[in-house]
């Protein structure tokens, strides 16, 4: 069955499947822009923009499978993840495609750097759930993507290392609801949590049970978040709005399966008043920022992706470097390019991650 039209399960549909839980149906999620394409989505220039960055990024890539984040995050399990889902974007999967090889060798890395507790994390020791979290969601497209192919060894090793992630996902959830840096449930940031909740809804739509309850409480952390102006704080604790963590706090509610929200509509109205594409400017957490801001746009469809994505994509295309790549101050150009790519790329509809 095509990737583009398999069926996936909403996150709290896949719950109650999965662990036997009663509970009301959530409204249908209105038409997002998964099955309604703007006219001229993928223009000439994308096509030769994404062409080259695979390229570039491909010829990055270590020996090891890894891709790494300068000094200061060395050879990094979610970067290279995020590099990887960047050739599954374009539909390379290990062992197919023309870069099936580059995202095989990249699986295999980041496979062979999990812990006994589950833990994804190679060279760095800053921040491992940051890492842990885009790995899971890595390992759950793939997994999702791949599931019953003909390598059953590597498919079962897959299984039981997304088991293993996941588990130790929900055990490091805080009593708030949320995620930080470390994989022990005692604090929380909005910025880390999307990164779990991104990751669990991978696994769900890929079958990997995960409790309801965690997503729950992974909800009610993420709306206790919102400020009153519609955006989002970095903790409960401190922090006004600001347009990167907002929208991965959109984000994080449309992927726990709520498409219809007043914090929803808050907070999309509180990126098209600070983020939209040309009022943002390359710097700490650009391409972290669009990463979310896109797929909230995407996903809310209609008007706000129709006035978005062509928006976001010329920018991105005049901002790629003559290499093929787009450098990124906080973590250098594997990382900028890699999320450059998977932006890019959101029209071809291939990663599961990005289907209702």
């Amino acid at each position: 069955m095509s990737v583009r039209t398999r069926a996936l399960p909403s996150v709290l549909s896949a719950a109650c499947v999965l662990t036997g839980a009663s509970i009301a149906q959530p409204a249908a999620a209105p038409p997002g822009a998964e099955n309604h394409a703007l006219a001229a989505e993928i223009t000439p220039a994308l096509t030769a923009a994404v062409d080259r960055g695979l390229a570039a990024l491909a010829q990055q890539q270590h020996p090891d499978g890894s891709w790494d984040g300068g000094s200061r995050y060395g050879r990094h399990v979610g970067i290279t993840g995020l590099a990887a889902l960047a050739f599954m974007a374009d539909g390379h999967l290990p062992g197919r495609g023309r870069y099936g090889a580059v995202v095989q060798r990249a699986l295999d890395f980041v496979l062979a750097h999990q812990t006994e507790t589950g833990l994804l994390a190679a060279d760095t020791s800053h921040g491992p759930m940051y890492g842990h979290g885009f790995a899971t969601l890595f390992l759950g497209e793939v997994y999702g993507m791949t599931a019953g192919g003909p390598d059953t060894a590597q498919a079962q090793r897959l299984h039981e290392a997304l088991v293993r992630a996941v588990r130790l996902i929900v055990n490091s959830q805080n009593p708030d609801g949320g995620w930080r840096y470390n994989p022990v449930p005692f604090d929380a940031d909005i910025s880390v949590t999307i990164c779990q909740i991104m990751a669990l809804r991978a696994a769900r739509n890929a079958g990997i049970e995960a409790p309801k309850r965690t997503i729950d409480r992974a909800v009610e952390y993420v709306r206790r978040c919102q400020n009153p102006d519609g955006g989002f704080k970095y903790q409960l604790t401190s922090g006004g709005s600001a347009w990167p963590r907002s929208a991965a706090g959109v984000a994080s509610l449309y992927y726990a399966g709520i498409y219809e929200d007043d914090a929803i509509d808050r907070g999309l109205e509180y990126l098209d008043r600070t983020a939209r594409p040309g009022r943002t400017r390359p710097g700490a957490h650009y391409f972290y920022g669009h990463y979310y801001a896109v797929q909230c746009m995407y996903l809310a469809g209609g008007e706000h992706w129709g006035q978005w994505w062509p928006a976001i994509r010329d920018e991105l295309i005049d901002r790629q470097g003559g290499d093929g790549l787009w450098p990124d101050a906080h973590a250098e150009s594997s990382y900028g390019t890699a999320m450059a790519l998977i932006i890019l790329q959101m029209p071809k509809r291939y990663l599961p991650i990005f289907q209702k």
